[in-house]
């Protein structure tokens, strides 16, 4: 009973660190994603785009944050094309720019 103990400890240990690693491992392909397709126009406002790094420029934008960044990043909105006008982007950088400029904006927000 007590090596199930162990064992089941080591497991969630492993789960654990394994999950850790795969979100440092989004934010590091988020920022890759970001710096390729979103950075031209969200590091410097563009066009009225939110600046990733200026929190205050976000205030106003809807509290489902993931979703309605997601969807926006994806198909666009108002100036912004869709993918960043990249449209040979994958989901995937789409969703890890996204998730990337959301947690460099506002880290303490819970996500969708």
């Amino acid at each position: 009973m007590k090596y199930m103990a162990v064992l089941l400890a080591a497991v969630g240990l492993q789960l654990a660190v394994s999950g850790a690693s795969l979100a440092s491992e989004r934010m590091d392909d988020g920022l890759k994603a970001y710096k390729a397709s979103c950075a031209d126009c969200h590091d410097n406002g563009e066009d009225g785009a939110p600046r990733t790094h200026e929190p205050q420029d976000w205030v106003n934008r809807s509290p489902l944050w993931d979703a309605i960044v997601l969807e926006h990043a994806n198909k666009g909105y108002l100036t912004m094309p869709a993918k960043g006008g990249k449209p040979d982007m994958s989901n995937y950088d789409v969703d890890v720019a996204a998730e990337y400029m959301l947690n460099i904006a506002h880290p303490d927000l819970p996500r969708d």
